[in-house]
């Protein structure tokens, strides 16, 4: 049992334009991107979860084994820049990730 914060080389949030995040979680080996995909741990329903939003707001979870990566886009809640703002570049909303078990 790891978190996801241990078993990922990579793990980030940045900007899929104004009004979007992505989250990228890539992997050093195939083991363990394909530990994480069969765990079931990353479904719409944990990413509503963790950053409480409904399931509109979870745009994709693409698990892509060719680069060992898993990328997840949400919608943010205010759009990059504007006022209400707390995060401009996206770049510090994958610490909710960090703490997901996986077994």
């Amino acid at each position: 049992m790891a978190t996801l914060f241990e078993m990922a080389k990579v793990l980030r949030s940045k900007n899929s334009g104004p009004f979007e995040l992505t989250l990228d979680v890539l992997f050093d080996s195939l083991e363990k991107f394909q530990k994480v995909r069969d765990s079931g741990k990353l479904t719409v329903q944990t990413i509503c979860s963790l950053y409480n939003i409904s399931e509109k707001e979870v745009r994709h979870i693409v698990f892509f084994e060719p680069a060992l990566g898993v990328k997840i886009t949400i919608l943010r809640d205010v759009s990059s820049g504007s006022v209400g703002d707390r995060d401009v570049y996206g770049a510090q909303q994958h610490a909710p990730l960090m703490n997901v078990i996986i077994e």
